[in-house]
């Protein structure tokens, strides 16, 4: 009898601890997030400064061609082999939201993961790290 209860007891912890994998799993990006981490790796992928800056508030718009250049360098040819972006969470860093993605290349070179974060509908930063 005290052996039934203790397998009831251990179904109904994995079925919690399932649940709240589950519900992690399940997060969905904000929409506005997962539309502009996608606008800014076509912008990468395509080499197309203006479409990287385009929603970026003023400091964001201060990047530079040079230092757009080296992200298209880093990553274009491997975005343009084909890429999956995997929306993996966000946080709040003094106010703004920020999320996090993680890029994976289909020609098997290593995932990247990138942080976006967004205030008032701009991009105030995109930073793509291996």
């Amino acid at each position: 009898m005290n052996m039934i209860k203790s397998f009831r007891s251990l179904f109904i912890i994995l079925a919690l601890l399932c649940g709240s994998a589950v519900g992690l799993w399940a997060a969905e990006p904000p929409p506005e997030d997962a539309a502009f981490a996608d606008k800014l790796l076509t912008a990468i992928q395509k080499s197309d400064y203006d479409m990287f800056i385009a929603d970026g508030e003023a400091a964001f718009k201060q990047v530079n061609k040079a230092q757009f250049e080296v992200l298209t360098i880093k990553l274009a040819k491997k975005l343009q082999a084909g890429h999956t972006i995997t929306y993996l969470g966000d946080m709040n860093q003094k106010g703004n939201r920020v999320t996090l993605w993680k890029i994976s290349f289909k020609d098997g070179s290593d995932d990247e993961l990138a942080s976006l974060k967004i205030k008032n509908g701009k991009v105030l930063s995109f930073f793509v790290r291996g």
